[in-house]
C-alpha cells in the first residue's frame, strides 16, 4: 500500500461517516476488511508512522487550545482525529499547527478532536480477517518525548502569541 492508497482509505471513511469520528472508525474497518491481511498491516504502518510524526509540543498546544485543555490521552486521541481529517489537514497542521483554525471547518469539541477508535481500526480489521493480533509493524520506536520545544499550555499570553488564529477562533 502506498501513501495515496492510505489517504484514499482515510478520506473515503471520513466521507462515508459524514465527519463523525466514531462512525469513521467503523467505516474504515469495513473498508479494511476488503483488503488482504498484508495490506491491513501496511495501512497500520502508515497510520502509526503519521501518529508518531504528530507527537510534537506545537500540535499538543494546538490541541489544548482547540479542546480547552488536552491530557496525554486526549492528545493521543487528537492525533488519531487529525489523521482522520485527511492529508491536507494533517500535513498542514504538521507544517503550522496554527493553520488548523482555517483547515478545520466545523469543530464541535464534544465530538471532534477525539478519534480514539480510529487508532484501533487496523487492529480490529486484522483480527477479524485472521483471528490473530496485528504483528509487529517493524517501525522505529515512537519518540519518548514530544518533538520540538516545550510549551507551557497554561501560559495564555504565550499560547495566544504562538497560535493567534487558533486562539482567536477557539478562545474568544
Amino acid at each position: 500500500m502506498d501513501e495515496t492508497e492510505f489517504w484514499e482509505l482515510i478520506d473515503g471513511s471520513r466521507e462515508a461517516a459524514e465527519g463523525d469520528p466514531e462512525e469513521q472508525a467503523d467505516a474504515l474497518v469495513e473498508r479494511l476488511l476488503g483488503l488482504d491481511p498484508d495490506a491491513v498491516v501496511d495501512f497500520a504502518r502508515h497510520f502509526e508512522a503519521r501518529y508518531n510524526r504528530a507527537y510534537s509540543w506545537d500540535l499538543w498546544a494546538a490541541a489544548s487550545v482547540m479542546l480547552g485543555g488536552a491530557s496525554d490521552d486526549a492528545f493521543d486521541y487528537f492525533r488519531c482525529w487529525l489523521i482522520g481529517q485527511g492529508r491536507e489537514v494533517f500535513e498542514g497542521a504538521l507544517h503550522d499547527p496554527d493553520q488548523l483554525a482555517e483547515l478545520v471547518d466545523d469543530f464541535d469539541e464534544t465530538v471532534d478532536g477525539d478519534a480514539e477508535e480510529l487508532g484501533y481500526a487496523a487492529d480490529e480489521a486484522y483480527e477479524q480477517l485472521t483471528g490473530g493480533v496485528m504483528p509487529d509493524l517493524e517501525l522505529p520506536p515512537p519518540p519518548r518525548e514530544p518533538l520540538g520545544g516545550y510549551l507551557d499550555f497554561d501560559d495564555e499570553r504565550t499560547m495566544a502569541e504562538r497560535f493567534p488564529s487558533l486562539w482567536d477562533r477557539f478562545r474568544p
